[in-house]
């Protein structure tokens, strides 16, 4: 039975039994140590916080959060911190790896570090964002919508390849991905046309795997069925796509954006193509985002 709403996956990750160990780089806010408490105190994974003890002493004490549920590692700087979150993945301490109050920039320079960080060699990192938009009838899946500018087809096949991943995950067995660009005509003088079309075809031959792949698609045709049969498009994915992949990151961002600001959409979303699954919530999101993304990364993990 697939997931459709963000709060399910706490119950399939409890029914599974299997703790992940996550540790927080730099976790020394309250809505990232909120998160991981509420993760804890739900059951779905074991916490280390890498950070200034003073400071998480502080916010736990603030908000009455039991520090002794917490493994603490005492770091005095953001640097340090993120860079040490790197090295207990490394040694096997943990299985989650995810951001707290230190910035995108240093968070990601430290994944991304040549001899200790967290890429394969010639890996790609992709933003997978899940997003539950209450007017709509099951989960949404979708990337890049904060790493990959303007990814070529290459990109485009490993953001792919993660947005099936992550559908497994939510126990969609075989996701629906639609390809989109403004328009559903394959024009030669769209490069987002061409590389849906591509990719489209490549799920036909089984280059890409798991999924049913169908594009161009303008968002309309993707998610809406009416909108499908007046224009004539006769697909499997046409108005029942699980999974999109946005030809930018503008496409994306504002999507999800939207999404969030103006239909009351909660989201989960996780860094894919590290060694581990990697948090990457903004500083400003909520508890709740961050204790979403947290059972997805968990829930991919597993």
């Amino acid at each position: 039975m697939s997931i459709t709403k963000l709060d399910q996956m706490f119950e399939v990750l409890k029914q599974k039994n299997t703790k992940k160990r996550i540790v927080g780089a730099w976790a020394v806010d309250a809505h990232t140590i909120g998160a991981l408490s509420q993760a804890v105190d739900i059951g779905i994974v074991q916490a280390t916080l890498v950070g200034d003890e003073k400071l998480i002493q502080q916010v736990c004490k603030k908000e009455n959060i039991d520090i002794n549920k917490f493994e603490i590692v005492n770091i005095d700087s953001d640097i340090k911190a993120a860079n040490k979150a790197i090295d207990l993945i490394n040694s096997g301490k943990a299985d989650l790896l995810m951001k707290g109050l230190l910035s995108t920039d240093k968070y990601m320079r430290a994944i991304l570090n040549k001899e200790k960080g967290l890429v394969p060699p010639k890996g790609i990192l992709s933003h997978v964002t899940v997003i539950e938009n209450p007017t709509h009838n099951k989960l949404i899946i979708c990337g890049d919508v904060a790493v990959i500018p303007i990814p070529d087809l290459k990109q485009k096949i490993a953001i792919t390849n993660y947005l099936i991943k992550t559908a497994h995950a939510l126990d969609i067995e075989n996701p629906k991905v639609a390809l989109l660009a403004a328009t559903e005509q394959v024009l030669p003088s769209m490069p987002a046309c061409v590389d849906a079309a591509v990719l489209s075809k490549m799920g036909d031959r089984g280059q890409i795997k798991g999924a049913i792949l169908d594009g161009p698609f303008g968002i309309d045709i993707a998610i809406d069925k009416e909108a499908a049969q007046i224009k004539g498009i006769k697909s499997e994915v046409a108005g029942d796509a699980d999974c999109l992949l946005f030809p930018n990151i503008e496409t994306g961002n504002v999507f999800y954006k939207t999404n969030t600001k103006l239909a009351g959409a909660e989201l989960g979303a996780v860094v894919a193509g590290a060694r581990v699954p990697a948090i990457l919530s903004s500083r400003s999101d909520s508890t709740k985002t961050k204790l979403y993304s947290i059972a997805l990364g968990a829930l991919i993990a597993n």
